[in-house]
């Protein structure tokens, strides 16, 4: 879970990478499920950016659908 210092981070971050999975795994819990808005703090729209690059990046083969 990304906490408010990290926030700023995040929100000024340009482009989300599906690639990025270090990035991407701050938005998800240790069960491999996408984390809400509302538990990670950024914009709609960025939550879309990183739901998106999650899911390709799932698609791929580069995070898990389900946590072993």
């Amino acid at each position: 879970m990304a906490h408010q210092a990290e926030r700023d981070e995040i929100a000024n971050k340009k482009f989300v990478d599906y690639k990025d999975v270090q990035y991407l795994r701050q938005f998800m819990n240790p069960h491999a499920k996408i984390l809400a808005k509302k538990r990670t703090g950024v914009p709609a729209a960025r939550q879309r950016e990183v739901a998106l690059a999650i899911k390709r990046a799932r698609y791929m083969a580069l995070l898990p659908y389900l946590a072993a």
